[in-house]
């Protein structure tokens, strides 16, 4: 530690910053144990105990919310977490140095785009007059007439997987790439040599090579698992397919803050971290076994 003192003092403004904005706020969490009013010190505050929680396990509402969420969270892992790793290995097989960064650059753009304009996007993309997805159905003769995406419910779910998938995919695979550049390259010209084709050093070289970044990637991602946000849902979503793109996070938003059950809200937030966490520890077990990798 005296040797690296200097370090350490860097690392005191971000040890602050974690302490204010990530332990510091769940003293806020009591609020899910009290009848919160606005205007009332702590101690004059009518503390109900678990009725918030109770509120929220008999709420129908609440399940079809969690269905939507872990329906959406799924989906997102499977093609979120998949395609980015196919996308970096085919990327490193590519000898064109120019091409290749020209193609890295164009995939992680639309990581700076915020979701209001990507949601903007997607809606004209879909749109029933001039949107290019129809218009091109139409030309291809494959539909006889405008399919409204945005309001058939049962299409939401891959509408957002989708829209998520392209805005993510290049800044995603960024870190698998990292990976890939650290692999030894006396590997594969050594396979090359044994006569393994570019497809076989891929599965017997690159993707082992990479296997620690993808455990513990996957490990973190099952852990928020269902911290999906509302952003997506919120913008990309109406009022004819409520059913579907209703969330936890936008649940809390509607059914707590808007209404100012401030308690309620907080109790949806604490059922969402302790999940989160089990599911991380859940997770960390089994690939532990599996693959002898842990984050912890």
């Amino acid at each position: 530690m005296k040797s690296q003192k200097v370090l350490y003092f860097m690392s005191i403004p971000f040890v602050l910053w974690v302490f204010v904005f990530s332990y510091l706020p769940l003293w806020g969490w009591t609020m899910a144990f009290q009848n919160f009013k606005p205007g009332r010190t702590f101690m004059e505050q009518d503390w109900v105990g678990f009725k918030h929680f109770v509120d929220l396990f008999t709420d129908e509402r609440f399940y079809l919310v969690l269905r939507n969420t872990l329906a959406m969270s799924f989906m997102g892992l499977i093609v979120g977490f998949t395609v980015p790793i196919l996308f970096a290995v085919l990327l490193s097989e590519l000898r064109g140095k120019y091409f290749k960064r020209t193609v890295q650059t164009i995939s992680y753009l639309p990581h700076f785009v915020s979701w209001v304009v990507v949601a903007g996007i997607v809606t004209k993309m879909l749109s029933t007059e001039g949107g290019a997805v129809n218009d091109l159905l139409l030309g291809l003769n494959l539909i006889d007439e405008p399919i409204q995406f945005l309001a058939k419910g049962e299409w939401f779910w891959g509408i957002v997987t989708a829209s998520d998938l392209w805005k993510e995919l290049g800044w995603n695979a960024i870190i698998y790439l990292a990976a890939i550049s650290g692999i030894d390259p006396e590997l594969y010209e050594a396979s090359r040599v044994d006569g393994a084709n570019r497809l076989k050093q891929m599965w017997h070289i690159t993707l082992p090579g990479i296997r620690t970044t993808i455990s513990v990637l996957l490990i973190m991602s099952i852990g928020h698992l269902i911290s999906i946000g509302f952003e997506k849902q919120f913008l990309l979503g109406n009022n004819l397919v409520m059913d579907y793109s209703e969330v936890l996070d936008l649940y809390a938003l509607n059914y707590g803050l808007n209404l100012s059950r401030f308690s309620f809200g907080t109790a949806i937030g604490i059922f969402n971290s302790v999940v989160s966490i089990l599911l991380l520890f859940a997770a960390n077990g089994v690939l532990k076994k599996v693959t002898k990798e842990s984050i912890m």
